[in-house]
């Protein structure tokens, strides 16, 4: 039983795709998202609301408080296990995300220093060039977005997502845990409460995040475009390519 792998940029549609396969194939669902992993950053993560996971099992969600240490070593540790789990329970495990160096800590099988591994830092530095044999029986896709159409995608998540919501969620983020956390910055939080403070219009705080959002979508395609192993595929023929390669197998 292959794993499946499904990754992306940022914004490419790779969510869906994977709970497509999940309900086709009786899949669950662990997410590779280095910052799905924190509690009660849920709208501003993008993170499937209950009804869009839509019955299926995911994994990999609301693991630890923002600030709160966890390397990607306890990722590669976690998704061991839960692909165990899933495989125990006859049901085919789906990794989704888009953070590279956690699903390159999986499949290359990465080997890390001290009981709980190093920080990402220089390890991510020297990464790439360790990649030399899956370890595993994995089937890894890429979603193959062209730089237009990921761009408008980009801007329409963000419009609707700048809303009534988002400022609850970031108010309640502010209060609970302040700025003193790499959590809270660089996404969407921080230019939602720039919004919220008066410090930016919404037009600015929606093309500022938008900028952020695309550079982030672009570092993870260069990341991504290093390895030789992943099959590349437009979205929309995600779903058939999956169910036709199951079936030969």
């Amino acid at each position: 039983m292959k794993t499946i792998i499904i990754l992306g940029p940022t914004g490419s549609g790779k969510t869906g795709a994977s709970i497509e396969i999940a309900k086709a194939l009786g899949g669950e669902i662990i997410s590779a998202d280095s910052r799905a992993i924190y509690k009660g950053m849920d709208i501003g993560t993008a993170k499937p609301s209950q009804e869009e996971q839509a019955g299926i099992p995911h994994f990999g969600l609301d693991l630890v408080e923002p600030g709160e240490r966890f390397t990607v070593a306890d990722w590669k540790t976690y998704a061991e296990a839960k692909i165990e789990e899933i495989k125990a329970r006859g049901h085919v495990p789906i990794i989704v995300g888009g953070t590279g160096l956690y699903i390159d800590a999986l499949i290359y099988n990465y080997q890390f220093k001290g009981p709980t591994g190093e920080r990402i830092g220089d390890f991510e530095q020297k990464s790439c060039s360790d990649r030399k044999e899956v370890k595993g029986d994995f089937l890894i896709i890429g979603v193959k977005t062209e730089r237009d159409v990921l761009r408008e995608r980009l801007k329409l998540r963000i419009d609707k997502m700048f809303d009534q919501p988002l400022y609850n969620e970031t108010k309640k983020l502010v209060q609970t845990y302040g700025w003193g956390n790499g959590a809270m910055t660089s996404n969407i939080y921080e230019y939602a409460w720039k919004y919220l403070s008066g410090e930016l219009t919404l037009e600015e705080a929606k093309e500022q995040c938008f900028y952020e959002d695309w550079h982030l979508a672009k570092r993870q395609e260069t990341w991504f475009k290093r390895n030789s192993e992943i099959i590349w595929c437009e979205l929309e023929k995600i779903y058939p390519f999956v169910l036709k390669y199951i079936q030969n197998e």
